[in-house]
């Protein structure tokens, strides 16, 4: 059993891939070549954004809207601490300082009282200015950018959508990617949307913007790439992977159905049995990832190892923890949900190709397992 089974969808469209790769070997176009621009333009049509801008790989993707936007040292960036690590690295990438906030319990996302408390501990200190919110779209699901919008809004604030896992997820009607000044996504092979190597993009509705990110993303060039008007990177997404992201694009619509049936038959499995994913009304996830909890987390995972399932643990220990991170701003309210989370997570198969078959027998496997466990503590 597989936790991403990659291989079912490469032989779903192998000849369309093969037929794919082999066009652009021959045309010889490696760098920029025209599948570059048209794997922009059919992802900007599906996003419902009027800019794509790709880009070498996700961390980039975060990194280029803030080197665009001139955030940097003294800038403080709000950044959930329960995500992974190129959120905030990218912050510091920048010389700006990240400032960790709670998530919500149910959505794992950021959790707007921590992050008005936040806003409110940085301007009072007056040391760093208040730039911009990097909100996750934690697992596939949209943050609450209705509640995020109004506080960006108030206090002047940048808002960069972290959609690395929910391209393919929407709220109200609108696409993940799509929300704040400008989303950023990864194509890392596992992600909903992925390559066969290393790939990102970001998204924007402001024409200026989208230029600058360009200009960044190829060595800061302006007329030519011999013309630097900034100091930039060369972060370009190669045409092999916008080729094979074009064949994979075709068929993500119908991914997306087919991982809203898996999860619903978790949810239907397992909610009496163990804490199951929340997606609140109105919001579709892309379902990266499939996440339960139950104090027994470390002897569920044991058990199915044993019965030759795998789960995975994300993330192990909360950013605002780690030495990396660990002397930067944080909450004034705490991370209460950030730091006891890793106790009780497990993130269980979730792709569109696993069989009725296979996800009935992890659900049996974690019912029976945590009936057991109940009721021997119950003695």
């Amino acid at each position: 059993m597989q936790f991403i089974d990659l291989g079912a969808q490469r032989e779903r469209i192998r000849d369309k891939l093969s037929a794919a790769i082999d066009r652009v070997v021959n045309e010889g176009k490696y760098i920029l070549g025209p599948e570059v621009a048209e794997f922009e333009r059919q992802l900007a049509a599906y996003v419902g954004v009027k800019h794509v801008v790709a880009c070498a790989n996700g961390t980039d993707a975060l990194l280029l809207p803030l080197l665009a936007s001139g955030i940097g040292p003294g800038d403080a960036v709000f950044v959930p601490s329960f995500t992974f690590a190129a959120t905030a690295e990218v912050v510091a990438l920048a010389k700006a300082e990240p400032v960790f906030v709670d998530i919500d319990p149910e959505t794992y996302n950021i959790d707007i009282e921590s992050l008005e408390a936040a806003i409110a501990m940085i301007k009072a200190e007056g040391r760093l200015k208040p730039r911009a919110i990097i909100p996750v779209d934690l697992f596939g699901l949209a943050a609450d950018y209705d509640a995020v919008a109004e506080i960006a809004a108030r206090e002047n604030l940048m808002v960069i959508e972290d959609a690395a896992q929910s391209i393919g997820g929407k709220a109200d009607g609108q696409m993940c990617g799509a929300f704040g000044s400008v989303g950023s996504t990864s194509f890392y092979p596992a992600k909903p949307l992925g390559c066969y190597g290393d790939g990102g993009a970001m998204f924007t509705n402001d024409d200026e913007l989208a230029a600058r990110l360009r200009s960044f993303a190829f060595h800061g060039k302006g007329e030519t790439q011999y013309d630097n008007i900034h100091v930039g990177l060369n972060s370009r997404l190669d045409t092999l992977q916008a080729a094979i992201l074009i064949e994979k694009l075709a068929i993500l619509e119908d991914e997306m159905e087919a991982r809203q049936k898996v999860a619903q038959r978790y949810r239907d499995g397992l909610h009496n049995v163990v804490k199951v994913a929340h997606v609140p009304e109105g919001r579709r996830s892309a379902w990266a990832q499939y996440a339960i909890e139950t104090p027994y987390r470390d002897e569920l995972k044991a058990h199915l190892q044993s019965l030759g399932i795998p789960s995975v643990i994300y993330y192990v220990k909360p950013l605002h923890q780690q030495v990396a991170y660990n002397h930067y701003p944080r909450t004034p309210k705490g991370l209460p949900v950030s730091e006891s989370l890793p106790e009780r997570i497990l993130c269980l198969p979730m792709h569109p190709y696993l069989s009725n078959q296979d996800q009935d027998r992890i659900i049996d496997a974690i019912s029976d397992f945590i009936a057991a466990r109940t009721a021997q503590a119950a003695e």
